[in-house]
């Protein structure tokens, strides 16, 4: 009886492992969504967000100007809840250089993440520039180049970002920022836009991160960060203390394939410490459905799946795969969830925006 017990309380401390078998979710992808006027394209689509009213806010790589090497290649597009056409906001922004993300706060403003300039903008909802964040490159200095990787990392500064991800907001009006792909922490400013700190570095421990990539806040201020070359799902509270992991490991079909690439082998990625990026399960993006009862959705690259969690880690449902049909997913760069069974999910390699009809 006693070792009984002292085994359920070794389980009880665990971090939180979502490896459960799940449920798959039925779903529909609404066909032709985007309206898009003649003449204009999507590029790679790297973030989605949805307003108060409904209005889908689309982050492309498309616009692409310059050389084939280090080109600009951001445009951010409205449309209407119906997917017609509203409008392009911020067309030749001197902030656009590589989309990230998109996010609309609850005052819904809209919030752009662009890993190129290492800038965070935030526009009112009429599209002007009220904030910025960061400090895009001279494009006049003599050393301008793209940034490097140096190993060790180089200390993270206040008020500049190295490769930023994404953006993210409490119940009380703070902005978190996961940044990035170069430095690895999370930073925060108040409402009026003052920075408060920053908490991480590079690393595999409780706190550290490797490429947090995206970022969510439930309705009680925890933060929700992507770790994704961690392959886990690290969640703090708003100072930044360290609460939980998630970390997903649903068995998949041995015939899903990835949309490019190998099959990616997990074994030999960790033995060699690489980034678990394109690993089964590895978050690329985090979103958390409004009150009252929350969940949390993610995608993997492969087997290029969504799962559907609830806030302490239970895997509730899983959905779709790997591949360029309606219904298959080309990388889900990020995810709006304006309701638990409604998604807008943006795809890199297929080029689109898809909304999901779940029926769970």
């Amino acid at each position: 009886m006693r070792r009984i017990l002292l085994a359920a309380l070794a389980f009880a401390a665990a971090p939180v492992l979502a490896q459960q078998s799940a449920p798959v979710i039925a779903y529909d992808s609404v066909p032709n969504f985007l309206k898009l006027p003649k003449d204009l394209y999507l590029g790679e689509v790297t973030g989605v967000a949805v307003n108060s009213k409904g209005h889908v806010f689309v982050f492309s790589r498309g616009n692409t100007s310059g050389p084939a090497y280090a080109a600009a290649a951001a445009q951010l597009l409205e449309f209407s809840p119906s997917g017609k056409f509203i409008r392009e906001i911020g067309k030749n922004l001197y902030a656009w250089s590589f989309a990230h993300t998109v996010r609309v706060d609850a005052k819904d403003n809209i919030w752009i993440t662009d890993k190129g300039s290492d800038m965070v903008v935030k526009f009112n909802p009429q599209g002007r520039v009220e904030m910025v964040f960061g400090r895009k490159q001279e494009a006049s200095d003599e050393d301008t180049a793209p940034l490097k990787h140096p190993k060790p990392p180089l200390p993270a500064e206040i008020g500049r970002f190295r490769q930023v991800t994404d953006v993210t907001w409490d119940p009380a009006g703070n902005a978190y920022i996961s940044d990035g792909y170069i430095n690895s922490r999370v930073a925060k400013v108040d409402k009026n836009g003052d920075w408060v700190k920053s908490w991480g570095d590079r690393g595999n421990k409780p706190g550290e991160f490797n490429t947090p990539h995206s970022i969510a806040a439930d309705a009680k201020g925890n933060i929700y960060v992507a770790d994704r070359g961690n392959r886990r799902i690290q969640v703090f509270d708003g100072e930044g203390t360290f609460l939980r992991e998630i970390r997903i490991d649903v068995p998949y079909s041995s015939n899903a394939r990835p949309v490019i690439g190998a099959i990616p082998d997990v074994a030999k990625l960790e033995a060699a410490g690489s980034p678990l990026t394109m690993a089964p399960g590895a978050p690329w993006a985090v979103c958390i459905t409004p009150g009252p009862n929350q969940v949390l959705y993610t995608s993997d690259a492969f087997p290029g799946r969504i799962y559907k969690l609830s806030l302490d880690g239970k895997v509730l449902g899983v959905l779709g795969e790997s591949g360029k049909q309606l219904k298959q997913f080309g990388w889900v760069h990020e995810i709006a969830c304006p309701s638990e069974n409604v998604l807008y999910v943006a795809e890199l390699l297929n080029w689109r925006i898809q909304k999901l009809i779940l029926h769970p």
